[in-house]
C-alpha cells in the first residue's frame, strides 16, 4: 500500500525575522534572505538620510508660499467698522457662558478698501440693536473676509506640511521594502515548491 505523499509546506518565514540574523552566516540562511536584509538596510539608511532634506525642502517651500498668500491679503484686505442693518438675536441664555461665545449672522453695512459701500453678513454678538456697530475686515472685491494670516499661521502650516512630507518618506519606506519582501516570499515558495517535486517521490513506498 503507497504512503500518502505530504503536502509541501515551506519553512517559517521568522525563523527568527531579525535584519541581523540574515546578515550572519548561518547554515539555514538562503540567498534571498541576505537580499532582504540587504534591502531593508540599504531603504532604512536612505530613509534617515532624505527624510531631513524632504522635511526641509518641504517647510521652507510652503514657508514661502504661505508668506506669498499672507503678503497678499494684507495688501487686499482691510480692517473696517460695519453698521448692524437689523437687531441681533437674543440668546435664551443671557449672560451665560454659552451666551458670551455665541455668535449670530447679521446683515451690516460697510466700506470696502476702495470706498465702495456695500453690504454683506457677520457673525455678532448676541441682543446688538440695529445701528450698532462691529469690527471687520472687507476685502477689495467687497467681501467680509478673515484678516490676513499671522505669522504664527504660516509657522504652524509650514510646519504641518513638513510632518506630512516626513510621514511620506517613511511610507515609501516601508511599501519598497514590503514589495521586495513579498516577491523574495514568492520566489522562496517557488524554489520550495521546485525542490519538493524532486524530494516527494522518496516519501513513496510500495509494500
Amino acid at each position: 500500500m503507497a504512503r500518502v505523499i505530504p503536502t509541501a509546506q515551506p519553512p517559517p518565514e521568522e525563523v527568527p525575522n531579525v535584519m541581523l540574523w540574515r546578515l550572519r552566516r548561518n547554515p539555514l540562511r538562503r540567498r534571498t534572505d541576505l537580499w532582504e536584509a540587504w534591502i531593508g538596510l540599504g531603504l532604512l539608511l536612505a530613509v534617515l538620510a532624505v527624510t531631513p532634506a524632504v522635511v526641509f525642502l518641504t517647510g521652507d517651500t510652503a514657508h514661502h508660499h504661505y508668506t506669498q498668500i499672507a503678503r497678499h491679503q494684507a495688501q487686499t484686505r482691510q480692517a473696517t467698522t460695519a453698521v448692524l442693518l437689523h437687531d441681533a438675536p437674543r440668546h435664551p441664555e443671557p449672560g451665560s457662558a454659552e451666551a458670551r461665545e455665541t455668535r449670530y449672522p447679521v446683515e451690516v453695512r460697510f466700506t470696502d478698501p476702495n470706498g465702495h459701500v456695500r453690504t454683506g453678513k457677520t457673525d455678532v454678538q448676541p441682543q446688538l440693536s440695529a445701528g450698532s456697530t462691529t469690527h471687520i475686515w472687507a476685502s477689495t472685491e467687497g467681501k467680509i473676509t478673515g484678516p490676513p494670516m499671522t505669522a504664527e499661521q504660516i509657522r504652524s502650516r509650514s510646519m504641518g506640511w513638513a510632518l506630512v512630507a516626513a510621514t511620506a518618506v517613511h511610507a515609501t519606506g516601508a511599501l519598497a521594502y514590503g514589495t521586495a519582501k513579498r516577491a523574495l516570499q514568492r520566489r522562496n515558495l517557488a524554489a520550495w515548491e521546485a525542490a519538493w517535486a524532486k524530494t516527494a517521490p522518496r516519501w513513496t513506498t510500495s509494500s
